[in-house]
């Protein structure tokens, strides 16, 4: 079931780019995506890293055919986990483990036959997006956090107690890796 969602239909949640910018060296994009329903894991008491590992695996299995049409739907990306940062910057063991359901099951999507996966209708939203590559785990992703919060600074409109880390890639895949955080634009 696993090999039929990485290696099936694999769709790139689409986006309308609104502009690139370019601070101190570092480029980021602000991005528009629209409403969409996603599947999703939700976490608490444990590791970054032990949260994703087992959630995104979960999720594999439901597109993969752990449904009640028993249907193989294919892959999307990215994989959003939601985190919510401490003011220290690190991270509360609080975590939503997301995949955007493909569009031909955004309307109806089967449902899961494991209960603890759930389907969520989540609003559209502008981001501002940084990309990065590597493998990245919690520390990778606090420290590119970081450089976008210090880039946008301390005016910039956006949520600051939660945002996304983004993993575009499988874990097997060896280089050339695309990562990104996204932090949620305030909406006026």
């Amino acid at each position: 079931m696993i090999k039929n969602s990485l290696f099936g239909g694999t769709e790139e949640t689409q986006y309308k780019l609104l502009s690139t910018e370019t601070q101190e060296g570092v480029t980021y994009e602000v991005r528009r995506y629209e409403a969409s329903r996603y599947v999703s894991v939700s976490s608490e008491g444990r590791s970054f890293d032990q949260v994703v590992s087992e959630s995104v695996k979960r999720l594999l299995m439901y597109t993969g055919g752990s449904n009640n049409l028993g249907e193989a739907m294919g892959m999307t990306m990215p994989i959003t986990i939601t985190v919510f940062p401490k003011d220290d910057g690190g991270l509360l063991r609080r975590f939503v483990v997301g995949l955007r359901l493909p569009s031909r099951y955004q309307e109806s999507p089967p449902a899961p036959t494991d209960t603890g996966i759930k389907i969520e209708d989540r609003p559209g939203m502008t981001v501002y997006a940084l990309q990065f590559g590597g493998f990245a785990g919690e520390y990778e992703y606090r420290i590119e956090a970081s450089r976008l919060t210090r880039i946008l600074g301390e005016t910039a409109p956006y949520q600051r107690k939660q945002y996304f880390c983004c993993s575009y890639d499988p874990p097997i895949k060896p280089y050339g890796r695309r990562n990104e955080v996204w932090f949620i634009q305030d909406e006026p």
